[in-house]
């Protein structure tokens, strides 16, 4: 692919826990232990044929599949993501050993869900927390949520709902060790 060169290092994992190390100064330092790779180049994207350039990487083969409407060639796997780069062909296997110790990276994942949340807990509220007047069971409520002159309440506003379960990214994190 002419013009499509990006050295952009990824790889697919699980996140399996944390742990910690300690550094040379004797304090402890908290580490992420992910599981990552093998990965396996399962299709290439073309411009001519899908519009667009990229590449679909599969982490975790399925063991036994089940209700598969057409055969595949390979196993299928559980995780498939597409990355911008235009070096590997399809069949080529990603492992941990592009990564070295100091290396910066950013980790995206899926936060953990939380449920039904009230305003304090999803976006900080303060709360009524000392009032002299007023009804007894609003130490947590939002308060006012809209003025008159609109008379509706205004998109986006901060509210009570659903908590977590949304994609997010980490920036900068330093590897520690690669096994």
């Amino acid at each position: 692919m002419p013009g499509f060169q990006l050295n952009m290092k990824f790889i697919l994992g699980l996140k399996l826990g944390m742990s910690q190390i300690f550094d040379e100064r004797g304090s402890a330092v908290p580490v992420t232990l992910i599981e990552a790779g093998p990965c396996e180049v399962t299709q290439i994207k073309t411009k001519e044929k899908d519009g667009y350039q990229a590449i679909q990487v599969g982490f975790k083969k399925i063991g036994k599949p089940k209700k598969i409407k057409k055969p595949q060639a390979q196993k299928p796997y559980r995780y498939l993501r597409e990355f911008k780069n235009g070096e590997f062909k399809v069949g080529d296997k990603i492992d941990a050993s592009i990564f070295q110790e100091g290396d910066k990276v950013k980790v995206s994942g899926i936060s953990k869900g939380k449920g039904f949340a009230g305003a304090v807990k999803r976006w900080g509220f303060k709360g009524r927390l000392s009032v002299s007047h007023g009804t007894k069971h609003e130490l947590r409520t939002l308060g006012s949520v809209g003025m008159s002159i609109p008379e509706r309440v205004v998109k986006g506003k901060k509210m009570p709902g659903r908590m977590g379960f949304e994609r997010v990214t980490v920036k900068n994190l330093k590897i520690t060790k690669v096994d």
